[in-house]
């Protein structure tokens, strides 16, 4: 019989400025592409995430994973960096990386990978406003 595979679910939120420019570009340039995301003196998002993380069900304990260490680890490895911090500025992650919704998402995905089983599928569900969010990796 196949082990079944169950994904698990875990939803954070955290608050957190940035501003999307491009330094190769015009201020014009960035203005145009960027518009409101592009001021100046930076904006704020409260965003949505959502850590998915789809393994074999231990047969000891019932899980996939134990949703404590879990929610321990997002908060470590992303809360305690991200939250109520001004993304361009007070981040190594976005010193010299475009604070987007997509990368952020990456980093996310990234910094939590390297502390999981590797056997377990790790999907990242970022919601910036209601109604944009991005996920990655992708199917």
């Amino acid at each position: 019989m196949m082990p079944k595979r169950v994904s698990v679910f875990r939803k954070e939120h955290f608050n957190a400025a940035h501003r999307l420019n491009n330094p190769n570009w015009s201020d014009e340039k960035n203005e145009r592409v960027y518009g409101k995301c592009n001021n100046f003196n930076y904006h704020g998002h409260n965003y949505e995430l959502i850590v998915q993380v789809t393994g074999e069900i231990d047969a000891e304990t019932g899980y996939v994973i134990d949703m404590k260490v879990l929610s321990e680890l997002i908060k470590v490895e992303i809360l305690d960096r991200f939250d109520h911090k001004n993304l361009n500025l007070d981040t190594e992650e976005f010193k010299d990386l475009n604070p987007s919704a997509e990368n952020i998402a990456i980093v996310i995905h990234d910094k939590l990978k390297t502390k999981i089983n590797s056997n377990f599928d790790l999907k990242i569900r970022l919601y910036e406003t209601e109604r944009n969010f991005v996920e990655y990796p992708v199917s």
